[in-house]
């Protein structure tokens, strides 16, 4: 009976008289070995003990553990340490274990200590506060896992330890959030409402990407603090990424009825008033924080950029735009604010003026070639192809030898089928930069439409052996072997294409367009080219293709819906005007067909193909 004697002694001591809880402190290094422990000659102490009874070796454990108790309370855990190992010399209980460990976590001696702590656990199984202490070893020590695995068993034990669950939670954080939450939710279900539980709860349930279960936490959190202006103001960021805007504009209202100059406030609700596309709404905001001296140029610069990147796709923006970089241009000179005015002249027409503001962005930021290239990539990139020539052709002045600079006014040339012109600028951008795809193929597409055909084959190889597998320079080489009438590598550059990426509508497109010139396959055509249809049904080239398609097969009046669909989509070319004739010459109606060859030749001169139609009134 010693043994649990002993071990009740130890525990009322520490309980009644001489513990004093003393917060362990983090510790980052898990130390192998047991260095540190107090070394006792056992030899001499094992003579001793023989000579003691039973009784006698009770009460000098006793005598050695109240020395440790009293060491303890004076914050020397050496010695504290010392006289508990020599009580265990003496006895040895689960208590002991537990004390002994405790202050080796005190002296950041982690590996007795955690020796020691799986000693009292193994000798009693049903104390909480041992799985408690054995979890921070293990924790200390980097070994979270572990950790995990003691708490576990402990709140097998005590399923309602608040404690306990909460340092479990925050371990499951990193790699096991769901269940993090779970736990927390556990603890909530006791505590009720509890600011840092809550605070967990937002921020994992943010991490999940959990919008609405994040706003469920922070609507508490405010329950309990509902004059947190900082609490409202996060959950408001919440409301905007969940997309409630309503519920956002809601809360910001009642912020700025109390911070009407809250410059933050007035910013995140023009933001949600933009998430709701309104953006004359959300204009007068951002005129607000124009007319503040406190913001920064670059950030009401940002906000007219903006709604100028917006009037690019939407028009009625555009005057908003305006009115913003009118109001900034009369405090400052900033060439930046210069360069806006100018882009906005030029979507109106006013060419004059955009040329001004123009050159005197070149002549005050000559050094900027990033902005040209920015402003003339998103011209080009929403299909703006004659304001992007405009603006580029400016920048070349400036940075003759630019890369992008050349590159962009080159695409903007060739996109409106000014190929001779592009042809100087994508030839300069090629030796600038010999190993951009984009440029090379873009090169030889141009070099391809100039009918110089055998250096446009020479630049495409020069691209493929760079990327072999793209598909776009495969598809753009098939398409010149086909011009040429090279059938055979024709189909099989299109066929390897289609291996690589058989949903892609550019190469299904022009295919298909190859069997229908060719009379061939049409029901495989109709079924490429329906692909690229789905895949961008305003496509005029699609469009037409489509229709040309239809026209091989005998289906005259579906072939006439899609090409007249795709010149007004994309406006009148002489390909698709002569498709067109051809199509009203089929249904019989001669004068139309005749009306329309002859605006084709008016496009295209050069077709003499079309001047044999007209000439006999029929294809």
């Amino acid at each position: 009976m010693l043994l649990q004697y002993s071990n009740n002694i130890f525990t009322n001591v520490k309980r009644n008289i001489l513990y004093i809880f003393i917060p362990i402190i983090l510790l980052s290094i898990f130390i192998i070995g047991c260095s540190g422990t107090t070394s006792i000659s056992e030899e001499k102490i094992d003579n001793k003990k023989s000579e003691l009874t039973a009784e006698q070796q009770k009460k000098k454990a006793l005598e050695y553990f109240i020395n440790g108790g009293v060491f303890e309370t004076q914050g020397n855990y050496e010695a504290a340490a010392a006289q508990y190992e020599k009580a265990l010399l003496y006895d040895s209980t689960a208590g002991l274990y537990y004390t002994l460990a405790k202050n080796y976590v005190y002296l950041n001696k982690l590996a007795p200590a955690l020796s020691y702590s799986q000693k009292a656990l193994q000798m009693d199984s049903s104390r909480i506060e041992y799985y408690d202490l054995l979890a921070d070893i293990y924790n200390y020590g980097n070994q979270s896992e572990s950790a995990i695995t003691v708490l576990e068993k402990a709140i097998r034990i005590d399923s309602t330890n608040i404690e306990l669950n909460y340092k479990l939670a925050r371990l499951y954080e990193e790699n096991k959030p769901l269940k993090a939450v779970r736990l927390y939710n556990r603890i909530l279900y006791q505590l009720g409402p509890d600011w840092s539980v809550l605070t967990r709860i937002a921020e994992l349930q943010e991490r999940l990407g959990n919008n609405e279960e994040a706003i469920i936490a922070l609507k508490k959190l405010i329950s309990i603090d509902p004059a947190n202006i900082p609490l409202k103001k996060m959950l408001i960021q919440f409301y905007l990424k969940a997309q409630r805007y309503d519920d956002g504009i809601a809360m910001i209202n009642e912020i700025l009825e109390l911070m009407p100059y809250d410059l933050e406030a007035r910013e995140t609700k023009a933001k949600l008033l933009l998430g709701k596309n309104d953006w004359n709404g959300a204009s007068k905001e951002f005129d607000y924080l124009l007319d503040q001296p406190d913001v920064n140029l670059d950030a009401k610069i940002n906000i007219g950029a903006n709604y100028f990147n917006k009037a690019i796709t939407d028009s009625t923006i555009l005057p908003v735009a305006k009115s913003f970089f009118t109001k900034l241009d009369k405090d400052t000179t900033d060439w930046q604010i210069k360069m806006y005015l100018g882009a906005i002249a030029l979507s109106e027409g006013n060419d004059s003026v955009a040329i001004e503001n123009f050159k005197y962005v070149t002549k005050n930021a000559n050094w900027n070639v990033a902005a040209w290239i920015r402003l003339g990539g998103l011209y080009f990139d929403n299909r703006k192809y004659d304001e992007a020539e405009v603006v580029m052709s400016e920048a070349i002045l400036s940075f003759p030898e630019d890369f992008y600079v050349n590159l962009i006014l080159g695409l903007s040339l060739a996109q409106q089928s000014k190929h001779e012109e592009a042809e100087k600028y994508l030839k300069k951008a090629t030796l600038i930069n010999p190993t951009d795809i984009t440029g090379l193929s873009a090169y030889a597409f141009t070099l391809n439409q100039l009918k110089d055909d055998e250096k446009a084959i020479f630049y495409l190889k020069q691209a493929l052996e760079i990327q072999p597998d793209d598909v776009q320079l495969i598809g753009t080489l098939a398409m010149i072997y086909n011009g040429m009438r090279t059938y055979e590598i024709s189909d099989s550059l299109y066929e390897r294409a289609l291996e690589l990426k058989p949903d892609d509508p550019l190469i299904n497109n022009n295919y298909s367009y190859a069997f229908a010139t060719r009379g061939i396959q049409l029901e495989r055509a109709l079924k490429m080219v329906q692909i690229s249809v789905k895949a961008d049904s305003l496509n005029s080239s699609y469009l037409d293709t489509i229709g040309w398609v239809y026209f091989m097969m005998g289906n005259y009046p579906e072939a006439k819906l899609y090409l007249e669909k795709a010149i007004k989509t994309g406006g009148k070319s002489a390909v698709m005007l002569d498709h067109l004739a051809d199509i009203e010459s089929k249904l019989g109606n001669k004068e139309r067909a005749v009306e329309l060859w002859k605006n084709s030749l008016e496009l295209d001169p050069t077709k003499k193909e079309i001047q044999n139609k007209i000439d006999k009134g029929a294809i």
